[in-house]
């Protein structure tokens, strides 16, 4: 890649933090490691994945992961 050239996002990823138990699947699934655990709890007090704000690619492999309906969703450019 040419200098001073940054690869573009090809998505994005929301993680609805209420349905999210903390398993952590996504983050073992995610291909590029742009999911963690968030330091914060939601209101059933399990630390929940949180999308890192960069690298995506769109791919769906967290939100396929996901045992939790509506938890996850993925967004393309």
């Amino acid at each position: 890649m040419p200098e001073g050239k940054e690869k573009k996002d090809r998505g994005w990823t929301e993680v609805h933090s209420e349905e999210c138990k903390g398993c952590g699947l996504c983050i073992e699934a995610c291909p590029v490691c742009g999911m963690h655990l968030s330091d914060k709890l939601n209101g059933r007090g399990y630390h929940f994945g949180e999308y890192q704000g960069h690298g995506c690619t769109g791919c769906g492999v967290c939100f396929y992961a996901c045992p939790e309906p509506g938890a996850i969703t993925v967004f393309k450019n």
